[in-house]
């Protein structure tokens, strides 16, 4: 791919150099700051963009949210400390970043440690279709016995590209005695999922955590998948962990979330699948829509990349294509027609 590099330290942008020329990929230009990074990126779009956070001038946040807006890319956070600058990260997400991760250092043997960087770039590429996948990538559905126990009303959403602002909108329009629990997949790196999860909770009434493996969830609560493991909807109505299907280009997959909820719970309740892109979760929601549930896409308007509510949208797996400022009240809408309120 063709990839460029912002960032205002001269030795970061020797590592980031030379990590992605290691990786195989050519260097399309370099920036030393946002402001500068949005004017090179409309004179020459690249395929990636690694975007530092803290640059004077203009910050990586500000500079994702204009470069989404004029000519969108594909962004990766690339920052000294992901947990330093965490509320940066999910500003930036929020605007359309796709993953963030740690500069490459070098160590004593004068070598630069970029597995990391190099492993994003490459699940990067095959979301954006700028590589193959191995045969085999594929979503399996999963044996599930009959439930026995009670289940609450559920929300499930999916999210990736520009999903953290998105959640904390719909989030924040839900009332703190909303009846359904509330499980969600964005994706998300392992090492900032808690970070996230403290980021939603500190934008709604609602309590949220991160989904713990064979947790029962309980209404009033939203669980955010932890990352680099899918999560799983058991058959008992708890959440489940696992590896597999280890072929998937996104771990955690909204479609693996979506499908077990599919199978598994007894009973209907309403699926929300956000900006992103890709096209996970559309067949998920699918599934979720057979079953009988209420649906519903974002509309391309409000959506950061129409990637997985489009791929959603032309499946016919949606009930419902909403703006996103109309989503909340759709979902309270449902289930308050669900418990026969007024």
């Amino acid at each position: 791919m063709r990839i460029a590099l912002v960032n205002d330290l001269a030795l970061a942008r020797e590592a980031l150099s030379r990590a992605v020329t290691d990786g195989g990929h050519t260097i399309a230009w370099v920036a030393e700051d946002g402001r500068e990074a949005v004017q090179r990126c409309g004179q020459d779009t690249p395929d990636l963009i690694l975007m530092d956070l803290v640059m004077p001038e203009m910050d990586g946040a500000q500079a994702t949210q204009e470069i989404m807006a004029k000519t969108p890319c594909p962004i990766l956070v690339v920052t000294a400390s992901v947990q330093g600058n965490s509320e940066l990260v999910y500003e930036a997400m929020g605007f359309g970043a796709l993953d963030a991760t740690t500069t490459p250092t070098f160590g004593n043997d004068g070598e630069v440690n970029s597995a990391s960087l190099l492993k994003k770039i490459d699940r990067i590429a095959l979301i954006a279709g700028r590589a193959h996948h191995k045969p085999g990538y594929g979503i399996t559905q999963m044996p599930f016995g009959s439930p026995a126990t009670p289940f609450p009303p559920f929300l499930a959403i999916g999210a990736s590209t520009g999903g953290p602002q998105a959640l904390s909108i719909i989030l924040g329009a839900l009332p703190g005695d909303f009846p359904a629990a509330v499980g969600i997949v964005q994706h998300v790196d392992s090492e900032f999922a808690a970070g996230l999860a403290e980021w939603l909770n500190q934008r709604t009434e609602l309590h949220v955590s991160l989904a713990q493996d064979r947790e029962h969830p309980r209404p009033g609560h939203v669980y955010v998948s932890a990352g680099d493991r899918h999560l799983r909807m058991d058959s008992g109505g708890r959440f489940h962990y696992t590896l597999e299907p280890e072929s998937l280009i996104n771990r955690p997959s909204v479609d693996i979330f979506f499908k077990s909820l599919a199978y598994a719970y007894p009973k209907t309740g309403c699926a929300v699948l956000l900006t992103g892109m890709g096209r996970d979760g559309a067949e998920g929601l699918r599934a979720l829509k057979d079953s009988g549930w209420h649906t519903i896409a974002q509309d391309k308007a409000s959506s950061v990349v129409y990637g997985m509510p489009k791929a959603a949208a032309e499946r016919g797996a949606a009930v419902s294509v909403l703006g996103l400022a109309h989503i909340a009240s759709a979902i309270k809408g449902h289930f308050v027609l669900a418990s026969g309120g007024s």
